[in-house]
């Protein structure tokens, strides 16, 4: 059991997800950037009190794995929570940046030998 409230109630990870146990879209890993829509779309229904969490988490962009650890809960449920609110168009996801294959900088790397030849 999981996501404890001020009351002391626990609640099960499948409750939160209503039953689900996979996510609607493969938008998501653990680096993925997301960040609530400012101003939030008035069209959408209202969300779920877990849904306002990950909102509040997210005025500021911020990886899955943040918000998942700040809510103390599964991974797989917050990423369930974040297609929820991804398809209401109340959030943007960002993948990671791919890392650049370019030529290491030499000069860099010779600092570096040097330094830990120091050691």
């Amino acid at each position: 059991m999981t996501g404890g409230d001020a009351g002391g109630r626990l609640v099960r990870p499948f409750t939160l997800t209503g039953g689900r146990t996979r996510p609607s879209r493969a938008d998501f890993t653990l680096i993925t950037t997301v960040t609530a829509v400012d101003p939030q779309p008035t069209r959408a229904a209202r969300p779920q009190p877990e849904h306002l969490r990950i909102l509040r988490l997210c005025a500021e962009p911020v990886a899955v794995a943040e918000v998942a650890a700040r809510l103390d809960l599964p991974v797989s449920v917050v990423v369930i929570l974040l297609c929820d609110l991804l398809e209401a168009d109340r959030i943007t996801a960002r993948p990671p940046r791919p890392v650049s294959r370019a030529t290491p900088d030499l000069d860099l790397l010779q600092k570096v030998r040097d330094g830990l030849g120091r050691l």
